[in-house]
């Protein structure tokens, strides 16, 4: 015969059961959006070096020449 200290006993067993689950999927979670975090950063530094670098080069090309009419027509 099952008695109603057995019933919560099962059911605390169950509940701590559940906590232990969802701590594990936290940790595995913060440390995948650790992870994303890193990776960003990476990019964002890349694209500024990127960017810098555009904007070097752009300064450094030469004037586009004006458009005029072929000497031809």
């Amino acid at each position: 015969m099952t008695t109603s200290d057995d019933i919560q006993a099962a059911r605390i067993a169950r509940l701590e059961e559940h906590a232990a689950h969802q701590a594990k999927t936290i940790e595995e979670l913060s440390d995948q959006l650790a992870e994303q975090w890193r990776v960003v950063d990476q990019l964002r530094t890349k694209l500024d070096r990127l960017t810098e670098r555009f904007l070097t080069l752009e300064e450094g090309s030469l004037e586009a020449p004006a458009i005029t009419r072929p000497p031809h027509y």
